[in-house]
């Protein structure tokens, strides 16, 4: 016997509408999840390295904006139009990079000059030396003319892969250099907009947590700008002071030179303190000078890492060591010195980000400088001079915790006390 009509088209072995069941969900094994999490990871190194040419010169022109901001919002207080606001600083930095270059460019010229000579007394010191150290060890010295021809020779044999990869690199300056300033303007000119674009993406009760967080990541870049910056004058100076005792020749070139240079870790200070020792073991022919002036730059070096830094950059970033070391070696794997140099202030908005978030604020701590391993902030109310924190640093005092953190108890603390318990 057939089924009534009705009935031909109602589905089998099916749950009814009483029933009301949820859709099953299917749990992803840990092994799948964190194979997904490795290959967006993958994907996403590849993507930015492959697309420095464009990042590096963004990033770079949302820091400075992020830097200039205050100078505009002031001129546009004072009701000057928002894009003279923006054209005015943007000349002003441009104007002070040129009284730079035209300061320094007569010592770099006499500097030039000077190669030929610095070069033919290496020569003299090195066939000196050679002869010195066939006499004592027996062997054949090397004719400094054989190191020139063979020079020249490889020279000769890569020179249109030095001369294609030499006009690539000037090309990518250049475009750099023009772009930073048109995308500076047009960041500091569309920020409202950009501001709203962001909110139409998160829900009106978030609103108010994710301007907080704005601010946060504004400040933290300001302050970690303006530090490096004070960082750079101080270390400049000592540098100087340093230079000029020595009687080291276009001192203040290198004492500023060194200083600039010392934003690069590690490199930097390389780079910035062998030339001028080089340049004064050539004009003195006194290995100790040479020496000494190395060793004002590591003192002067060692002042800034242990005392200016931590006080000055480090107290606005608030990054520990560890994870400054390890985003500093991110940086130049991806994208070189530019990404070295990006990498704190970067790794110090992220550390912004994660604070936001309340799932993410432990991996927020971690980042995080904290003192002697106690999980507490300092005191917010400290509004001491830089002369009395300095000279507390000194003194090895530690700054003093606001009051209404709980302190956690160190490791010999909690060993102590377990000790105790054993014995009772």
């Amino acid at each position: 016997m057939l089924p009534p009509a009705n009935q031909f088209n109602t589905p089998r072995n099916v749950p009814g509408a009483a029933l009301n069941h949820a859709p099953a969900q299917v749990k992803q094994s840990p092994v799948v999840h964190y194979t997904f999490m490795l290959v967006g990871l993958s994907l996403l190194v590849f993507v930015l390295h492959k697309l420095d040419n464009l990042l590096l010169p963004l990033l770079y022109a949302i820091l400075l904006s992020l830097l200039l901001m205050p100078l505009v919002t002031k001129l546009e207080s004072w009701k000057w139009p928002r894009m003279l606001a923006i054209a005015t600083t943007i000349l002003l930095v441009i104007a002070s990079l040129a009284v730079l270059v035209y300061l320094f460019g007569s010592q770099i010229i006499g500097l030039r000059n000077e190669i030929p000579l610095i070069q033919t007394k290496l020569v003299a010191y090195f066939d000196q030396t050679q002869q010195v150290l066939s006499h004592r060890f027996g062997f054949q010295p090397i004719s400094h003319d054989e190191i020139i021809n063979s020079s020249l020779d490889t020279a000769r044999k890569d020179a249109s892969k030095y001369l294609g990869s030499t006009l690539s690199t000037t090309i990518g300056v250049l475009s750099t250099l023009t772009l930073v300033p048109i995308y500076i303007f047009c960041f500091l000119y569309y920020r409202d907009h950009l501001r709203q674009f962001m909110f139409r993406f998160v829900e009106p009760d978030k609103r108010t947590t994710v301007l907080h967080t704005v601010d946060n990541i504004q400040n933290v870049v300001q302050g970690y700008m303006t530090g490096l910056l004070t960082v750079i004058v101080l270390v400049s100076i000592m540098n100087a002071v340093g230079l000029l005792l020595l009687d080291v020749k276009y001192a203040i070139f290198f004492a500023v030179f060194a200083s600039v240079l010392a934003v690069i870790p590690y490199v930097g200070i390389t780079v910035g303190s062998i030339i001028p020792a080089l340049i004064t073991f050539v004009e003195s022919g006194s290995p100790g000078r040479g020496l000494a002036v190395i060793a004002v730059f590591m003192g002067v070096q060692v002042i800034s890492d242990n005392i200016l830094s931590p006080m000055i950059t480090a107290s606005k970033v608030s990054l520990n060591p560890l994870t400054a070391i390890i985003a500093l070696i991110l940086g130049g794997e991806l994208w070189g010195t530019p990404g070295m140099i990006l990498s704190v202030p970067i790794s110090a908005v992220i550390k912004v980000v994660l604070d936001a978030n309340k799932g993410t604020e432990a991996w927020g701590f971690l980042l995080g400088d904290v003192g002697d391993g106690e999980a507490t902030k300092k005191d917010p109310t400290d509004d001491r001079g830089f002369v009395a924190k300095l000279l507390d640093r000194l003194r090895g005092k530690q700054p003093e915790l606001a009051a209404a953190e709980p302190q956690l108890p160190t490791m010999s603390a909690t060993r102590r006390a377990q000790a105790g318990q054993g014995n009772v």
